[in-house]
């Protein structure tokens, strides 16, 4: 028995209920053209995922139910079987559910079982887990719907929808990640398809580990697994990466985009049921388990989700080819980066109503990688308006000259040309080298570029710092002291702010155009986490598209744009050690960023992954690393621990300024949203480090 099944990703925007609303229905109507019975949507799909705080409000649930009316009012699930993401409250309780819907009546609200509560997630701060097992109770459902599907009480629990032909059931996000997965006893209980509706974010390398908890769900006990995602940003640091997939028995049939500009994907396959019963029906093993697996309640509807029952279809059986395996597709660490952020900018950029972003641009590695990423979103946004892509069209008229039509935007570097504007802000300790660097880039992405000195400014606010103070400040290396030497960076890393504000402010003035630009920020992931930039510098902006990626990612993406992007500017930035440029250059002394930061970029990325991922402290960062580092003395991993740590406490504070980043990597210090930590330390350590020496000196005596 042969079954059309739609799965999608949606690009969903956080209270958006109107254009949220509208790309649900162009789902469902697409599924229904592909002769799909059963439509799968992603995890709060009315709402948007991201609404946070805005969950505790009632206008949010309220409106969640007007858009569940306009969908069933409209009749647009007439003939096909929906599993609807939205928020649901419950005898004054708040539940992630899901719910489904047929011809224009509910069927089932199926509250979340396990809810995220780690990393980037907090859902048990605005929802409940439905812990009441496999059971259902009756809702009341709000006048509204009365009104529309006549119906007063609708289930609500843990349920399987017992059609005609089938058993379907639905899990949510979460629920697939842990240990005891729903779908175990779903498959047990005889469901031969199950939906999981997600909201799952893009993390570099992370793809793979969701195919293969698909492919293993499905594999372990047989059957079908359908897998929705949000797609894009709506309206956080979060980018969603689609990705839906249909599995069966442990192979995988159909795959949506990993990034996409597309605001609706629809993924449909066909399958055979009849494939799942053979399959389950010659594993004895499961069949014991199956034949004790507690009751699960049922929704007993008369609909048949397969083609045989179907009195619209206009094929017989037969006639359907059923969907043969594919091999999944991920992208090399590389493309993320080139894709993701891009994607994420783009959706930023439309939504926010802005009319382009400014980088200032040092000829380095960390903005060259944030122009890049602009150059590559541009090559994206190009390739969709010469495939004609409508909403993409739609989106870039608003950059169009008086008399122009979109095809001018064909040209990636027409179109960067009116959205992103660079700057090269110099001053006597910048070199050629950099300068002539960052134009041969901005020329080739297509940019609007300026190179502008600033000697004049830093040398105004040094004359009046003398005139209040009677001092002259001085640098390093011409005898001056530590603190000195920090404040005249400073002032150079700070007016670079200011200045790109203004710039960003002003520019689209200056060239007769309408709005004011995003300022991009440029500091990477481990910088963020040493705390090796200035607060409030140049670093700092609207937003970050690298602030959740590590440099060594940053160099790999950069040599790979070289070649797949045609960036060819980027082979001397990637060569050039990392510079701040803040230090006058003498015959004997060029600053260098590793050595500023008493540490390299590969170690720094390194007590990152421990500190974050592997929850370590002093004392375990350096048990582990005295193994692993084996090259070194104890006593020089030691030394590296506590620097780490002693600068790590003194500019925590930092943290709670970071310009708000593209999450990109498991080990961010982004503060009071993914890393949780205080901001005040004592900084000496006394009792951890004075641990570290003690450990130090055993192994010292015991290699002696």
């Amino acid at each position: 028995m042969k079954a059309v099944l739609a799965t999608c990703n949606l690009n969903q925007w956080s209270l958006d209920f109107e254009g949220n609303t509208a790309r649900i229905i162009e789902s469902i109507e697409i599924a229904k053209e592909s002769g799909a019975r059963y439509r799968l949507g992603p995890e709060l799909e009315i709402t948007g995922y991201s609404c946070e705080d805005h969950f505790l409000e009632l206008d949010t649930l309220r409106h969640s139910w007007e858009s569940l009316m306009y969908i069933l009012k409209g009749g647009y699930t007439d003939g096909i079987l929906c599993d609807i993401g939205m928020p649901v409250m419950h005898k004054n309780v708040r539940y992630n559910c899901r719910v489904f819907v047929l011809d224009g009546k509910l069927l089932l609200i199926r509250p979340k079982m396990v809810l995220a509560s780690d990393g980037n997630y907090r859902e048990q701060r605005w929802f409940v887990a439905w812990e009441r097992g496999w059971t259902t109770e009756l809702y009341r459902l709000p006048r509204e719907i009365v009104e529309v599907t006549g119906q007063r009480q609708v289930p609500i629990g843990i349920a399987a929808i017992a059609t005609a032909d089938t058993l379907l059931a639905a899990e949510t996000c979460e629920e697939l990640f842990v240990p005891m997965s729903p779908h175990i006893h779903f498959g047990n209980a005889g469901v031969e398809i199950i939906g999981n509706g997600s909201g799952s974010h893009h993390e570099l390398r992370k793809l793979d580990t969701r195919i293969a908890l698909i492919r293993n769900a499905s594999a372990k006990n047989g059957g079908v697994y359908l897998y929705a995602n949000q797609q894009g940003c709506d309206g956080g640091r979060l980018y969603f990466d689609g990705c839906a997939l249909i599995a069966q028995n442990g192979e995988i049939l159909a795959q949506g985009s990993q990034f996409s500009l597309k605001d609706v994907e629809v993924v449909t396959a066909t399958v055979n049921l009849h494939d799942v019963r053979t399959y389950r029906g010659a594993k004895a093993s499961r069949a014991v388990q199956a034949s004790q697996t507690e009751r699960l309640p049922q929704i007993d509807i008369d609909f048949d989700v397969g083609i045989d029952g179907w009195k619209g279809a206009q094929s017989s059986n037969l006639l359907f080819q059923s969907s043969v395996p594919i091999k999944p597709h991920t992208h090399e660490p590389e493309e993320e980066i080139a894709l993701g952020p891009a994607c994420w900018l783009w959706d930023y950029l439309r939504r926010s109503g802005a009319a382009g972003y400014f980088i200032p641009l040092s000829g380095g590695a960390d903005s060259g990688a944030v122009a890049t990423l602009i150059g590559s979103m541009c090559q994206l946004v190009a390739k969709a308006v010469r495939e004609k892509d409508t909403a993409v069209i739609n989106d870039v008229a608003r950059w169009l000259a008086d008399g122009e039509t979109p095809d001018v935007f064909a040209d990636p570097c027409e179109l960067a040309n009116r959205l992103l504007y660079t700057c090269y802000i110099g001053t006597e300790n910048s070199s050629r080298e950099t300068r002539k660097r960052a134009k041969h880039l901005a020329v080739q992405i297509g940019a609007h570029h300026l190179d502008i000195n600033m000697d004049g400014l830093v040398n105004a606010l040094q004359s009046l710092f003398t005139r209040i103070t009677q001092k002259k400040p001085r640098f390093k290396v011409e005898g001056g002291t530590y603190q000195e030497n920090q404040a005249l960076q400073n002032i150079q890393a700070r007016l670079r702010m200011v200045l790109s504000y203004l710039f960003a402010q002003t520019l689209p003035w200056v060239r007769n155009r309408e709005g004011t630009l995003l300022v991009l920020g440029t500091g990477n992931v481990d910088e963020a986490l040493r705390g090796y930039l200035t607060k409030y510098d140049c670093s700092s902006g609207d937003i970050n598209p690298i602030g959740g990626i590590s440099k060594h990612d940053l160099r790999r993406f950069l040599k790979w744009a070289e070649h797949h992007l045609g960036y060819t500017a980027l082979a001397e930035i990637v060569e050039a050690p990392p510079t701040a440029e803040l230090e006058p250059i003498t015959e004997t002394y060029t600053q260098t960023d590793e050595d500023d930061m008493g540490m390299t970029y590969a170690e720094l990325s390194r007590f990152g992954q421990l500190r974050k991922m592997e929850q370590c402290g002093p004392v375990s960062m350096f048990e582990k690393l005295v193994q692993e580092w084996d090259y070194l003395s104890p006593r020089e991993v030691a030394e590296k621990v506590k620097r780490f740590f002693r600068y790590y406490a003194i500019n925590r504070h930092k943290m709670t300024t970071l310009t708000p980043s593209y999450h990109a990597e498991s080990y961010s210090p982004d503060d009071n949203r993914f890393d949780l930590r205080q901001f005040l330390y004592n900084t000496r350590w006394t009792w951890q480090f004075r641990h570290i020496d003690a450990c130090v000196k055993k192994l010292e005596a015991e290699q002696a």
